[in-house]
């Protein structure tokens, strides 16, 4: 094993793991700033991000909660699931409210015993809860929001991986917000999503509130950002690294956000006695990537498709660019609007894009030569 020689990896290729360097995502941030900056009222208050695994969903929503604080609001984080609603209203708004109110646990005096004409009494105090642990969503929002309207400030609420299992959960804390914003409180809302989830979360009736929110798909890093988000955190830990080098990291990246931690890491690790991540250990990082995405990104993803989505993308998988929808319906044996019915499908996942008139290709790199290995086992 190789001498640890320049410490631990700065690269963090965890999902939902804020990285060394989050590059790419300015004009996103700024926009969220300035709705908080904004006042009630503002659209981007309430803000779904939607991408593909790995396009850095659940890091924007530190990256906003970390703004967020740094104006002086107060953040709920949360993951949604069966029950998060009930969470919310049961341990996460009392325990912002007890931080808020300074009166919350003033002692009140609740008996008097006296002994004697001049000694020999005693006064009794219990600690008296302001707020019971059990009221509503609503109450809890509007009263948190009094408390901080004095400081300018406000709460944000966000929530990680929003899909239909939990829609009756989402439900409830959607009308929630919705009615914190009918009234001008200071409440902000943002959640993330796949983009087949957060569509099948649109179409339900009651959730017509997130229909209004802002939608940001996180698409590919640009190269400059790439090459920032590789370059910074190698200098910052002390080492080196050549134009070659980051040219051939950074065009192994496809400009994906999981693909820059995880070929930087990879590459960090080839050889941690050089001082300098030379091109031939861009190179072989970026094969060692190439290996861990197919598991990490691709191989769940495809859990979640149909046997026909998949096949479908098979399909895609022999041609070495965009395919011809004719094409693939030729090769599944079925009708030309048959075979578009699965392309919305797929688009909608942002798994393949359209590639032109007729045409489509896939979106996420490296996942058309795992099809192909998996078809070859």
């Amino acid at each position: 094993m190789a001498d640890r020689t320049w410490g631990t990896n700065p690269f963090t290729p965890t999902f939902g793991v804020t990285p060394p360097r989050l590059a790419g995502r300015d004009p996103e941030l700024a926009a969220f700033v300035d709705a908080l900056d904004e006042g009630p009222g503002a659209p981007g208050r309430a803000t779904l991000f939607t991408g593909p695994r790995g396009s850095g969903k659940t890091v924007m929503l530190n990256a906003v909660e970390d703004l967020a604080k740094t104006r002086g609001w107060l953040v709920i984080s949360q993951s949604t699931r069966p029950g998060v609603a009930e969470e919310l209203a049961t341990s996460d708004l009392p325990a912002l409210l007890a931080y808020a109110d300074p009166e919350e646990g003033r002692s009140e005096v609740t008996s008097v015993s006296v002994s004697g004409a001049t000694f020999g009494g005693g006064v009794t105090r219990t600690r008296a809860e302001r707020h019971p642990r059990t009221p509503t969503l609503r109450s809890q929002l509007a009263e948190l929001t009094d408390l901080l309207r004095p400081n300018g400030t406000g709460v944000l609420i966000t929530l990680d991986e929003v899909h239909r299992a939990a829609l009756t959960d989402l439900r409830v804390i959607a009308q929630a917000v919705q009615h914190a914003f009918r009234e001008g409180r200071d409440v902000a809302f943002a959640a993330a999503g796949l983009p087949a989830a957060v569509d099948a979360l649109l179409r339900d009736d009651v959730l017509t509130f997130l229909r209004r929110a802002e939608r940001v798909p996180l698409r590919d890093v640009s190269d400059p950002a790439v090459d920032l988000a590789l370059h910074d955190p190698v200098l910052a830990a002390g080492r080196t690294m050549g134009d070659e080098a980051l040219a051939v990291a950074a065009q192994g990246t496809h400009g994906y956000p999981f693909l820059v931690q995880l070929v930087g890491h990879a590459m960090w690790d080839v050889d941690r006695t050089s001082r300098q991540i030379t091109a031939e250990h861009a190179r072989r990082g970026v094969a060692s990537a190439r290996r861990r995405v197919g598991r990490l990104v691709h191989e769940p993803a495809l859990a979640d498709l149909s046997a026909v989505d998949r096949a479908f993308l098979d399909a895609m998988a022999l041609d070495d660019g965009p395919t011809r929808m004719g094409d693939i319906a030729v090769r599944l044996g079925v009708s030309a609007g048959y075979a578009s019915q699965y392309r919305l499908r797929l688009i909608a996942t942002a798994l393949i894009a359209p590639a032109g008139y007729g045409r489509v290709d896939f979106a996420v790199p490296y996942l058309r030569e795992y099809l192909r290995k998996r078809m070859r086992r």
